[in-house]
């Protein structure tokens, strides 16, 4: 019997190469999906999208959005939306800019250079946007209030908050150190982001160890030894090229000679320097490993993927879904904070229209990545992977000279195909949660 087992089990991966790697299928599909787009851009624009300034550029813009849409995952896996954080990141940035603008230096006497200010700014904000999150999530779990209403009626009211907050004004320069999380002010330089590629692969193959280990000692089956090494090799590839990506686009001599003039000194003749890895994109990661922590490691996040599930079952069982609720809404907060920090960094001031559509496009990110509308299912990973195909496509028809108003076209469609093809899928895997 147990030789019959054991060849059942050896028997079945060789019939399919994906199963013996465990590599999710879907997954692949949108790693494919978006190595087609960014190979026929490339080819559209001769080369120009594929260069280290235009990827850097790209990581950069996809990084507010991103952040938004790992906590937009927890939103909808219970069977809720938020229609607000584009709105509620305008407010957070509003919150922000006036703080380290206005507030600050008026009540403390903190300037903008003051090395106190950017860290109770951004403190401020994250507790801002905590709160008001956590508002909403007491208005849908103890009120009973639907959330589509709830972040519909926040969508119209924080928008219009940061407005009165700035008398529609634009706000800035923001301090100088703040500025440094908007990606292209704040980099890691070559040096540093070699030793955090290099960090991240030692991680990246610890953690493939350490879930063998666990498997073993559970007596589940385990991938054989070269499936083990080839996973290995093509993750420490993906890191260590993504690092030298960034690390070849140099900074233009004329930025450097105005940071070597800003210091009172003469650049040397023949330096060049490159920008390395974002620090904002650095910011991302962390997030995404918290969230991937929190989704899979904690009680909260299994909480959080057994409500969607079957909210009846949840509550019967015990797990207090309307504190739930309030818990996911304010880290949604808490998240579209931090986005704001990114955002109003990026632009180096406070916009009135900073945020704008973003719920729309953290929305379709989320969506894109494989997260059920219908509550459930979801991956942080594939929230980032879908913010980073929506950024690329809407850069991508930008380098070709697609007009504006087709953009939004396009994108809405490939939302609508998105679905679809998600539909499709779980129909033909039998997966109907």
């Amino acid at each position: 019997m147990s030789d019959t087992s054991h060849a059942s089990v050896t028997a079945q991966p060789r019939r399919n190469i994906f199963q013996m790697l465990e590599l999710d299928t879907r997954l692949l599909g949108m790693i494919g999906a978006f190595v087609l787009l960014c190979i026929g851009f490339d080819l559209l624009t001769d080369g120009r999208f594929l260069t280290p300034r235009n990827i850097f550029n790209l990581t950069i813009q996809t990084v507010s959005v991103a952040i938004m849409a790992t906590g937009m995952v927890f939103v909808i896996v219970t069977r809720h939306i938020d229609l607000s954080v584009g709105a509620l990141l305008a407010t957070c940035s509003a919150i922000m800019a006036m703080t380290q603008t206005l507030v600050l230096p008026k009540w403390l006497g903190l300037g903008l250079d003051h090395s106190l200010t950017p860290w109770i700014t951004i403190l401020i904000g994250l507790t801002a946007g905590t709160i008001i999150g956590a508002f909403h999530g007491w208005l849908v779990g103890y009120l009973t209030i639907p959330a589509f209403i709830v972040t519909l009626g926040g969508l119209l009211v924080w928008r219009n908050v940061a407005w009165y907050l700035t008398s529609g004004q634009t706000i800035g320069p923001l301090d100088s150190t703040f500025i440094r999380f908007g990606g292209i002010n704040g980099t890691l330089g070559t040096t540093l982001s070699w030793v955090v590629g290099g960090l991240a692969v030692v991680a990246a193959l610890w953690g493939l160890a350490s879930s063998r280990r666990n498997k073993i000692s559970h007596d589940f089956p385990v991938k054989p030894l070269w499936a083990e090494f080839t996973m290995a090799g093509i993750i420490a590839s993906a890191i260590l090229g993504f690092i030298w990506t960034l690390n070849s686009y140099n900074i233009p001599t004329r930025r450097l000679q105005r940071m070597f003039e800003a210091r009172g000194e003469v650049m040397p003749e023949g330096f060049t320097a490159a920008y390395g890895l974002p620090i904002s994109v650095f910011l991302l990661i962390a997030v995404a490993i918290a969230m991937t922590v929190l989704a899979k490691r904690t009680r909260l996040g299994r909480y959080i993927f057994a409500t969607g599930g079957n909210p009846d079952a949840a509550e019967l069982s015990g797990i207090n879904t309307r504190m739930l609720t309030l818990k996911v809404f304010a880290l949604m907060g808490f998240l579209c904070a931090l986005s704001a920090v990114v955002a109003s960094a990026r632009l180096t001031n406070h916009s009135n229209d900073i945020g704008t559509l973003d719920e729309l496009r953290v929305i379709a990110a989320a969506v894109i990545g494989g997260t059920a509308l219908a509550g459930g299912m979801g991956t942080i990973y594939g929230a980032i992977l879908g913010a980073l195909i929506m950024q690329s496509l809407q850069s991508g028809m930008a380098m070709v000279g697609v007009d504006a108003p087709f953009q939004n076209i396009v994108v809405g469609a490939v939302l609508v195909v998105a679905v679809w093809i998600d539909i499709v899928y779980r129909k033909r895997t039998g997966d109907t949660t």
